[in-house]
């Protein structure tokens, strides 16, 4: 009894004890003028090879038609694409798109993308910005949300119009074109 006595006691000062030091004082938000970026670049994915730049890391348990194809329904792959100033590999390596993209269509070859894009050379080495949203890769043109960034592209939000530049159906591997139209701080 007493130790229970004693042990409501400690709690009873513990929740007494006013909490301060992981927070401040709420202060109103004024952000800076917002800045408009426009980026063009292409993203290079490959899923054949000795070197793929996209990786299966989860499959369906299934056994149906799709299975015979590179990127059946249920499908999740790891990503670490180059993201280069022209069309070829060769024309200079800016960053890379890391993230994953998953199957999600069974009727038609949707993807969900989460990618961070980021760059490791010229005015904004360092600096990423983040994409969340459907790519449906049968459609020439497309779109994705821009729902984040960092460094340069801080709080950035804005849409990503991806163009197929190449695409073999049989590998899965491609090649987009992507303009980024961002907003940030």
């Amino acid at each position: 009894m007493e130790g229970r006595l004693i042990l409501a006691l400690i709690l009873g000062v513990c929740t007494a004890i006013p909490c301060h030091g992981y927070y401040s004082e709420s202060k109103p938000y004024v952000p800076p003028a917002e800045k408009v970026t426009q980026l063009h670049f292409f993203l290079h994915d490959t899923v054949s090879g000795k070197d793929p730049s996209a990786v299966l890391v989860a499959r369906p348990n299934f056994t149906t038609a799709f299975n015979n194809t590179p990127i059946p329904f249920g499908s999740v792959f790891a990503i670490d694409d180059p993201i280069t100033v022209g069309p070829n590999l060769t024309s200079g390596v800016i960053g890379n798109a890391q993230g994953l993209w998953a199957s999600t269509g069974k009727d038609v070859l949707d993807l969900v993308v989460y990618w961070d894009i980021g760059f490791t050379e010229g005015k904004f080495n360092g600096s990423s910005f983040s994409l969340f949203s459907r790519n449906t890769i049968t459609q020439t043109e497309r779109e994705a949300a821009v729902v984040g960034g960092r460094g340069e592209f801080r709080m950035a939000k804005g849409v990503a119009k991806f163009k197929t530049y190449f695409a073999d159906f049989s590998t899965a591997d491609a090649i987009m074109e992507c303009n980024i139209t961002l907003i940030h701080y």
